[in-house]
């Protein structure tokens, strides 16, 4: 259990920053405009994308003994700087997200432009096939961390894509974003120092 808890709540940590998919799912959510559909395929896109890494992570820490702790400082410092940047936007401010009214283009249409913020941002294979897969190596089940950060990310989605009316006002102040990234920042730094002293 305590291993399924940690992936859901990494997975949680890691998605709940403002991005271009995060945005999207948000304006559908707003609009009630296919939102089924994109919850489902995010939630479905993550999750493939967290077992491929663990997967892959843990197939290649079993052959290669080298490669799970080069992976683990990676991991470590790739959530040191990821938390640096939410610290610095926190200390900035200003990060508010505007949602625009648009006309509806349609349920493929839809898909196809999600399909392309989710698979053409690098973020999307860093937070889940390379930092999920990494940090799972060091969970002797690690496929239920896997399982767990798996639906943490589908939980996400729906909540956000579910919830968007009634988070709308709050996501649109700047302070609360900038309490949203200080709390991030600590998540990911917490993380990396656990890493660091397995």
């Amino acid at each position: 259990m305590w291993t399924f808890l940690s992936g859901y709540v990494l997975s949680l940590s890691l998605i709940v920053a403002i991005g271009a998919q995060n945005a999207f799912v948000l304006r559908q959510g707003l609009m009630r405009r296919h939102v089924l559909a994109v919850c489902i395929f995010c939630g479905v896109s993550d999750a493939v994308l967290i077992l491929c890494g663990v997967a892959g992570v843990g197939t290649l820490a079993d052959r290669a003994p080298w490669f799970e702790p080069a992976m683990r400082y990676g991991g470590a410092v790739f959530l040191f700087w990821y938390g640096w940047k939410n610290a610095r936007s926190a200390w900035v401010g200003g990060s508010a997200l505007n949602v625009e009214d648009v006309p509806d283009v349609g349920l493929w249409r839809t898909l196809a432009t999600l399909a392309a913020i989710t698979y053409l941002n690098p973020h999307v294979y860093l937070d889940t096939v390379v930092l999920v897969g990494a940090i799972s190596a060091q969970y002797e089940h690690r496929y239920i961390f896997g399982l767990g950060g798996a639906l943490g990310s589908i939980t996400f989605f729906f909540a956000l894509g579910y919830g968007a009316r009634l988070l709308a006002p709050w996501f649109r102040t700047p302070k609360a974003w900038q309490i949203l990234d200080a709390i991030i920042a600590i998540t990911m730094w917490t993380i990396a120092i656990s890493l660091l002293l397995y």
